[in-house]
């Protein structure tokens, strides 16, 4: 289901952090992409309801300050940079949380299984007896997104997903997102910094800087040699592989030459 975001502010005290944000995200993955401290974690955080913004947030044709608390949970399902637990319960147990708002006294045998197959498709399944606290980060960051998954939400928030992962399993990880956000015709927005990552797995790529966006479309439009010195500050190349896709190769900050960054808008 479609996303729309209506003139969107928000800042701490008087200083402020999103200056009037339009963007539209429609039931595909889409990236949010910029520096540090441009606002993107405040963005996830605002359309969750964590943070009380001003503007509007159209979720199915309606204005989400219409809809009930427990309407938005169900719908929206957040994933922050720092969510690691070291609580003794089971990898099982801790994805079964996900489902919390559903789960009675009595768990289901389809919960179980709803369980494994999240941990399977993760490629995690081997994890799903061992306690929480004997897991490395990485580990830890795979169960939370299973928390975040599980469920099947109608909108997915997920903020620097591939936090603590290696390579291998930052790639296996889109490759998940991407099949259940097509399967379920989920609205999914991933805060991301890297722009292969982005490039290779969004259909839609919004670019943040100074607490606006600054464009919007996608990966090859966006994504270019001069949009990379402009906003991030860094020398790139960038060639397009036989797909289409934008392949990212950094060649040097351009501090070293003597050359500022530009803040757009």
């Amino acid at each position: 289901m479609k996303l729309e975001i209506q003139n969107l502010r928000f800042g701490y005290n008087s200083n402020p952090v999103l200056k009037s944000v339009n963007m539209v995200a429609e039931p595909m993955v889409t990236a949010i992409i910029g520096p540090n401290a441009v606002g993107k974690s405040t963005l996830l955080k605002c359309i969750c309801g964590i943070l009380k913004a001003e503007g509007s947030i159209i979720f199915n044709g309606k204005d989400l300050k219409a809809y009930r608390k427990d309407e938005v949970i169900k719908a929206i399902s957040y994933l922050p940079q720092e969510s690691s637990t070291s609580t003794v319960m089971t990898v099982l147990e801790a994805t079964l949380l996900g489902k919390i708002n559903s789960l009675g006294w009595r768990i289901k045998d389809e919960d179980l299984s709803a369980s494994m197959d999240t941990l399977e498709k993760l490629g995690i399944g081997d994890l799903a007896m061992r306690p929480m606290n004997e897991l490395s980060g990485g580990q830890k960051q795979m169960v939370s997104i299973a928390q975040s998954i599980i469920r099947k939400p109608k909108v997915l928030l997920m903020d620097e997903p591939t936090n603590s992962l290696d390579l291998q399993k930052q790639l296996e990880l889109f490759d998940v997102i991407q099949n259940i956000t097509e399967e379920n015709g989920m609205t999914t927005i991933v805060a991301l910094h890297d722009l292969n990552l982005a490039s290779r797995y969004a259909g839609n790529v919004v670019l943040m800087n100074g607490g606006k966006i600054v464009a919007a479309g996608s990966p090859a439009s966006v994504i270019t040699e001069a949009m990379i010195r402009k906003v991030y500050g860094v020398n790139a190349r960038v060639t397009l592989d036989g797909e289409g896709i934008p392949q990212i190769i950094p060649v040097n900050s351009m501090r070293k030459c003597g050359i500022k960054k530009v803040i757009m808008g």
